[in-house]
């Protein structure tokens, strides 16, 4: 696919040229310490988000001091699927914040169209769309590899481990999920099975023999945080897509094992995580990937990932959910 670049702003007042208005915003599902301002120009809402790893953890740990968000937009990364996903972006400023490591981003107001906050299950039609869109955005681009400097490989693997949880320590923890992942890496340690806090342990002190694993696998461009946080559909049928920050080449499966991990809680009634991940295959198929000879491989190891990144979360949680993933976990390992 051809990418079409799009224009950065040098600054943020030169981004807000025309605004009549400008005021703090607090989103309805604010992560970390971001910082928005709700903005007016020509008459129309928007939101301004000030992306900067002073106010982002996983910045901190990746080493983010380009900022991510800022070139995937300029690359043209995000419009990659159109008629699937409203990314909602209309500019950008480079620059932004302390030392201009950060950049600030100018979106419409979309707050209506995105998933309410709660604890209700979606709807099985939202669902299936979510599920649809994902594999739809990775088809559009598979294959693609990194040449322009985003998320590296393995560093997917690496937000929970014990060198980045050391380094939001040593800062006083200025966000809370660093301080919840080490509790909940002890709890991991003294619930799950030996053999897999044991394996678990390893993978998160070197995550090279799962990434290099997955390499040999397909990979795609991934948007990387498909949270619900980060999820709405527009009146048009597609789904919003937010949040930027995590992009780069990976393999498929890892969305799948991202939004299974991080949105169990409010999938739709009686659905089994076993036909989301057949509906995402499915869907891959319908979009024209051809999934034989490598799904299984990529699914396993991708799964055995989740853990590797969210087991601390799933050890707060009861015994069926930390008992599914520890099996992923266990039929994983075989492919490493």
């Amino acid at each position: 696919m051809t990418l079409t670049p799009r224009p950065v702003a040098p600054s943020v007042d030169e981004l807000l040229a025309g605004s009549t208005d400008r005021r703090p915003f607090d989103p309805a599902d604010p992560r970390s310490s971001t910082r928005f301002e709700a903005v007016t120009i020509d008459g129309e809402r928007y939101v301004l988000k000030h992306v900067h790893l002073d106010d982002d953890f996983t910045m901190r740990v990746s080493g983010d001091l380009g900022c991510r968000p800022l070139r995937v937009w300029a690359a043209g990364l995000m419009d990659t699927a159109p008629d699937l996903i409203d990314h909602a972006v209309v500019g950008a400023a480079a620059g932004d914040g302390r030392n201009g490591w950060g950049a600030a981003l100018l979106l419409r107001d979309v707050t209506a169209d995105l998933v309410p906050v709660g604890d209700d299950p979606l709807s099985p039609d939202v669902h299936h769309r979510f599920v649809d869109h994902c594999a739809g955005l990775c088809a559009r681009m598979w294959g693609w590899r990194d040449e322009i400097g985003l998320l590296r490989y393995d560093a997917r693997w690496r937000w929970f481990d014990d060198a980045a949880l050391a380094g939001e320590r040593a800062l006083g923890f200025p966000e809370t999920v660093p301080k919840l992942a080490i509790e909940g890496w002890e709890r991991f340690a003294r619930r799950a099975p030996a053999a897999v806090a044991s394996l678990v342990r390893d993978l998160r002190l070197d995550v090279s023999p799962l990434a290099g694993a997955l390499a040999a696998t397909p990979s795609t461009f991934l948007h990387g945080d498909w949270k619900l946080g980060n999820l709405g559909t527009g009146r048009d049928g597609r789904t919003v897509l937010l949040d930027w920050a995590y992009p780069g080449e990976g393999p498929a499966a890892h969305e799948l094992a991202w939004y299974l991990a991080i949105n169990r809680a409010r999938l739709p009634t009686d659905t089994p995580k076993e036909a989301v991940i057949e509906d995402f295959r499915v869907a891959l198929e319908r979009h024209g990937v051809d999934t034989t000879g490598w799904w299984e491989r990529q699914l396993a190891l991708c799964l055995l990932g989740g853990v590797t990144q969210f087991g601390w979360e799933k050890a707060y949680g009861d015994d069926d959910e930390l008992g599914w993933w520890c099996d992923r976990a266990r039929e994983g390992a075989r492919w490493l």
